[in-house]
């Protein structure tokens, strides 16, 4: 077995917690079981992956072997990395068989017409995921491992999710090869990140509950006591307006918790109003502006915002429009005009 290969088998075992070693080479299927009740999992870690690779080289792993091992990691350990959505679009709207041999084959063609030294592997899920890593090279370089690419595609949808390298450059034979493999004509990025896979799915699959506009909200309990000399009034309009800011929020964004979005950008075309006389505008261009949003969890923040008196219930739609425009971005980029709050770039 080449050096460079165990040494990151080793690497990749190291990293994996210790009680979740043995289910995780299991799942790899590489090793035997009789190899695996060999392991002796009571020493430390070092000897632990030391001991993996020495299994590995009885049944001559390669780099594809290793490269398998190391996408279960990164499956289950997913929000480690910072994950980006992408949206494909077709020419037309018509449905087409998915053949998964099909598209490894155009995949693989696209990437090594452009770049020889590139390594490629695949691993399908029961979710129909079709997770791809692509360790990058240069043409003088072999492939580094350390620093490669994640793909998660779903297959019979325009949507694909990314976790790319450090070089920028490969960026764009990445997605090449994606709308090639998948018989799209273009694909975008909808400026939506986040740590967790699972959210930005449920975000753009339509996975959670939002606008629950026959929820009948429950009086608030708890809080501060009112004052017994407080005036009955004040008393009332206090809990009245807590609870029509309690209902609108649960109209907007449900009772139930939010998808962990991170990072999200508009990017916004309007048009000054003002009053004509005063003549404010010597030309009556639009103002453009791009706006950022980041935060841990960025759905539950502008969620708090009302309640917490930050802001005024409802929510202005350019704050709350992020799961439903998400969907319908191609739609939106391709608009003849753009108006004071049209989502371009979710």
């Amino acid at each position: 077995m080449d050096e460079t290969v165990a040494e990151y088998i080793r690497r990749t075992v190291l990293k994996i917690p210790r009680d979740e070693i043995k289910m995780m080479l299991q799942k790899w299927g590489f090793l035997s079981e009789s190899q695996l009740q060999s392991l002796n999992l009571h020493q430390i870690k070092d000897n632990i992956s030391q001991e993996v690779v020495q299994l590995c080289e009885e049944n001559s792993a390669d780099i594809k072997h290793a490269a398998v091992l190391d996408i279960i990691y990164n499956h289950i350990y997913q929000n480690k990395r910072m994950w980006s959505v992408y949206q494909m679009k077709k020419s037309g709207e018509e449905l087409e068989y998915f053949d998964i041999t099909d598209f490894k084959k155009k995949f693989k063609r696209r990437l090594r017409s452009a770049l020889k030294n590139v390594t490629i592997t695949f691993k399908e899920y029961e979710d129909n995921a079709i997770w791809i890593r692509v360790a990058w090279g240069t043409p003088h370089k072999k492939p580094n491992q350390y620093k490669p690419s994640y793909v998660v595609y779903h297959s019979q949808t325009p949507y694909v999710f990314i976790s790319s390298s450090v070089l920028k450059s490969t960026l764009p034979l990445l997605c090449q090869a994606l709308i090639v493999a998948s018989n799209y004509h273009d694909i975008r990025e909808m400026e939506l990140r986040s740590h967790s896979l699972n959210s930005l799915k449920d975000i753009v699959f339509k996975r959670y509950s939002q606008n629950f506009q026959t929820c009948t909200p429950k009086p608030l309990q708890g809080g501060n006591a009112e004052p017994e000399n407080a005036d009955i009034r004040i008393v009332e309009e206090n809990r009245s307006e807590k609870e029509r800011i309690h209902r609108l929020n649960q109209e907007v964004f449900g009772s139930g918790p939010q998808p962990k979005l991170e990072f999200a950008q508009y990017r916004l075309e309007t048009m000054f109003k003002s009053d004509p006389k005063m003549d404010v505008l010597d030309k009556k261009e639009p103002f453009r502006c791009l706006v950022k949003f980041s935060s841990p969890h960025l759905l539950e923040s502008l969620k708090s915002l009302a309640p917490a008196g930050m802001a005024d219930a409802p929510l202005s739609p350019l704050l709350t429009c992020i799961p439903h425009k998400a969907r319908n971005y191609f739609k939106i980029r391709e608009k003849k005009g753009f108006y004071p709050e049209s989502f371009v770039s979710p």
